[in-house]
């Protein structure tokens, strides 16, 4: 079993840059995959990023350029660094750990708004 805290969301302008953090309550050197999703209303929930235990990284190409997935696996943390961030990427973003195919954690989530 796994817990998961996500910060650092927040209100910014567009072409703005935010880091999100994604604390995990053990070593997060042997998930399978650790990764960020997000959902924005109305909408489904969507990959954003991912990264392997072998440091493989896979990310959408809607932010591909602009977001980068990275870990401390010292600090047990997952990060999200985001730029130029647009009022489309306005979504609540989860952090999310797959310790198998069948078995999956999901953090609380943190509130990104992209506003003039």
């Amino acid at each position: 079993q796994v817990q998961l805290v996500e910060s650092g969301g927040g209100l910014v302008q567009p072409g703005g840059s935010l880091r999100l953090s994604c604390a995990a309550s053990r070593s997060i050197f042997s998930i399978k995959i650790m990764g960020w999703y997000r959902q924005a209303p109305g909408k489904e929930r969507e990959l954003v990023a991912t990264i392997t235990t072998g440091g493989v990284k896979n990310s959408a190409d809607s932010v591909k350029g602009r977001f980068t997935i990275s870990r401390d696996i010292a600090k047990n943390t997952v990060y999200l660094q985001m730029n130029n961030l647009k009022p489309e990427d306005k979504a609540v973003y989860y952090c999310n750990a797959q310790l198998t195919d069948s078995v999956t954690y999901w953090g609380q989530g943190t509130q990104v708004t992209v506003s003039s």
